[in-house]
């Protein structure tokens, strides 16, 4: 079966969050990220060369087409498209807060680029971080850049989209953990094994009145502490660091 010139448009459409959003579903490119997610969610659709479903030909799916490269060229939203392009639906979004109490667990209060939000969820899945709480304005979690960049964790960590100030104010007795240029030196402070860990918008960093309720402020010091240096630290670079060290005091318990 060709592809469709309908279906072409309506791979294309999943740009916009208002298509991904009104059929709940998303789309992912490329051999890696297809064949990780294939299994964890249900997949509405498959378009791929000859050359990926000879290798790849005991899947279960019933709705599978065979294109030509410039066939997928068409198709695809990547410059340089990879064999496969999928479309999956979205899982039901269920916030559970009592997780925050048992684990530890990552809060973004107002992330907008796609790239970023991608690299703090693979960077949650290779911390075994299974839970990320959103603000409703940080970037949707199925934009297909997003996607890409999870490389694969997406189907590992689970996205909750809701406000943060509600869900911080319903924690009793539980860490909440912020970075502050006010902040007491990470290194230096006892970290728990769970709570939430909040990180801010690129620009303007945690809002006024999520950083009222956050009761562990925590401080990146630069080294040497007296060099000039960046003003800041990127968003998912900051959070690769601060879980960084939560895993290392909790490896040395």
């Amino acid at each position: 079966m060709a592809l469709s010139k309908n279906r072409i448009k309506y791979i294309h459409s999943l740009e916009l969050k208002k298509n991904r959003k009104a059929d709940k579903v998303f789309l992912a490119e490329g051999p890696k990220l297809v064949g990780d997610l294939l299994g964890h969610f249900p997949c509405c659709f498959l378009v791929a060369t000859s050359e990926w479903l000879s290798q790849n030909h005991h899947l279960p799916l019933t709705d599978v087409t065979e294109v030509s490269e410039e066939e997928l060229s068409r198709a695809s939203l990547l410059k340089t498209p990879q064999q496969v392009l999928a479309v999956f639906k979205q899982p039901e979004d269920e916030t559970d807060a009592s997780v925050i109490g048992r684990s530890l667990c990552l809060a973004l209060d107002d992330v907008q680029d796609p790239g970023n939000l991608g690299t703090i969820i693979r960077l949650a899945d290779w911390f075994g971080i299974e839970h990320i709480f959103c603000s409703p304005n940080t970037v949707d979690a199925y934009n297909p850049k997003t996607v890409q960049a999870t490389m694969g964790g997406i189907a590992r960590v689970k996205l909750h989209y809701t406000p943060l100030p509600a869900l911080i104010g319903s924690l009793t007795d539980i860490p909440v953990y912020g970075t502050f240029l006010d902040g007491e030196n990470i290194y230096g402070q006892p970290l728990s094994e769970n709570g939430l860990i909040v990180m801010g918008n690129e620009g303007n960093g945690i809002g006024e009145e999520v950083r009222q309720l956050i009761n562990r402020k925590l401080y990146i010091p630069n080294y040497p502490a007296d060099r000039e240096t960046s003003e800041s630290l990127n968003v998912a670079i900051a959070t690769a660091v601060v879980c960084a060290e939560f895993r290392r005091q909790a490896a040395s318990l």
